[in-house]
């Protein structure tokens, strides 16, 4: 984690953990000579903001360390970017903490956060609750890229016990003793209920478990790499793989390659799911040419004895153009050369609804039938106001001034009769999120044309 001569900078909220984090810090510096720089930052959100700003700036003129001070306005910051309150905290503080190691001379220096084993233990049951692979078991790793977390082997007790036996204070966040959040939901009823009715040693069994998965991890990802290598062809954000020797690999390395294959193309595994993995091996087993949409602009051919993965191009499908088509609720369905992507999420009172015109949020508890993708038909409505009046799709189309000819062609979501969304336009006013909603159905939308032939996801990404 540390070398002489390195800078670090610490980020110091005031809480137990990071009060610790800081102390050790200290010292290890007393063995090991680096320049270590206290970072605190007010998200503008507790009214105890300031008074724990006023405790770290107190400690570490005592401890002798150089302190920072930032204030960001999360929430608004959140608001603008349409990303949760969460995401949006910790994207502010690594930028924080990146233009503090910029600041000292060293844009390279480390980063220093207070993650601990019951962190941890958190994030791999919410990994493994959304679904994740190897990756995601692995949960929350000591070292990564220039991020280090050197209390990842104590539990939050242990901390809290230390902490009281050298008699150091520190700072309580009373939002972490509410159940905003899905974390903290995790922490207070699952954990603690494992922790006292299954085994009191939960919390470091997952810990010593994730650092075996993460070894795998790390070892499946250079097989699949040496194994990747052997079959495909690299070119500028496109990547070409030998069939016949792709298929001489083992079903499961197979599926760790094109993740890997995919990662590369769109440079992220954002968005990337068992699903479009899934997609994407299917090309192997087909005959002839073959085409499919994935996430990130990411568009898959199979050209023979040949499968080409290449970025920023829209897959041009005259298939899946029937009358109507049943949803797949989680998973991605084609329609009219589209690819409906569904996906449930628990709502978060901190999330932000999207605004996309081509990624919506419905509220998934309303659904009554099999919702249906095809085009208009008689007795289509849809809940055009909030007091819940009603609107033919007839009279919606006649005032959007949608000429005729185009009627009969564009896409609807409908449950019965009941449209939920005319894909590229409204939704209905039934269907939206509000403070009742328990759980989201989120429907991205790739591939197929509009807006002058823009693909979908180019036009969200230029709304938005």
């Amino acid at each position: 984690m540390l070398k002489s001569d390195d800078t670090v900078v610490a980020g110091i909220s005031g809480g137990a953990d990071s009060v610790c984090l800081l102390f050790v810090l200290l010292k290890i510096r007393e063995r090991i000579p680096f320049q270590l720089l206290a970072v605190h930052i007010n998200h503008k959100i507790r009214k105890e903001a300031e008074e724990d700003a006023a405790y770290v700036e107190t400690l570490c003129r005592q401890w002798n360390c150089p302190y920072y001070y930032i204030e960001e306005n999360v929430e608004e910051y959140a608001r603008v970017q349409h990303i949760s309150t969460e995401e949006a905290g910790r994207i502010v503080r690594y930028g924080a903490f990146a233009d503090v190691l910029a600041g000292a001379g060293a844009p390279d220096g480390k980063i220093a956060v207070a993650h601990n084993q019951n962190d941890n233990a958190e994030t791999v049951l919410f990994h493994l609750f959304r679904g994740t692979g190897i990756a995601g078991l692995s949960g929350i790793r000591a070292v990564r890229g220039n991020i280090i977390r050197p209390l990842l082997c104590a539990t939050r007790e242990e901390i809290e016990e230390f902490l009281g036996k050298n008699q150091i204070a520190y700072c309580i966040d009373k939002t972490n003793s509410e159940d905003t959040y899905t974390r903290n939901r995790i922490r207070h009823h699952i954990v603690s209920y494992a922790q006292k009715e299954i085994c009191e040693r939960a919390v470091s069994h997952i810990y010593e478990t994730s650092i075996i998965a993460g070894e795998a991890e790390t070892f499946i990802r250079e097989s699949a790499g040496k194994a990747l290598s052997g079959c495909a062809k690299y070119l500028q954000r496109e990547i070409i793989l030998d069939v016949a020797v792709f298929m001489r690999e083992d079903p499961f390395l197979q599926k760790q390659m094109l993740l890997l294959a995919m990662e590369d193309v769109v440079g992220s595994r954002k968005n990337i799911t068992a699903v479009h993995v899934s997609m994407l091996l299917q090309m192997f087993y087909r005959d002839g040419n073959a085409s499919v949409q994935l996430p990130g602009g990411m568009a898959v051919y199979r050209e023979y004895d040949k499968v080409r993965l290449t970025c920023g191009e829209t897959v041009e499908r005259a298939d899946d153009q029937g009358d109507k088509k049943q949803l797949v609720i989680p998973g991605v369905t084609w329609y009219q050369g589209m690819a409906f992507e569904a996906s449930l999420l628990s709502c978060e009172k901190s999330q932000i609804i999207p605004v996309k015109t081509y990624t919506k949020w419905f509220d998934y508890d309303k659904i009554i039938k099999s919702l249906m993708l095809r085009t208009r038909q008689t007795g289509d409505y849809l809940q055009a106001y909030a007091n819940g009046g009603k609107k033919s799709l007839k009279a919606y189309y006649i005032e959007e001034k949608i000429p005729r000819a185009q009627r009969d062609h564009i896409p609807v979501l409908a449950d019965g009769d009941h449209i939920l969304w005319v894909v590229g336009q409204r939704i209905s006013e039934y269907y939206k999120v509000d403070k009742e909603t328990k759980t989201v159905l989120q429907i991205q939308v790739t591939g197929g044309t509009t807006d002058g032939g823009k693909d979908q996801s180019t036009v969200d990404r230029e709304r938005s």
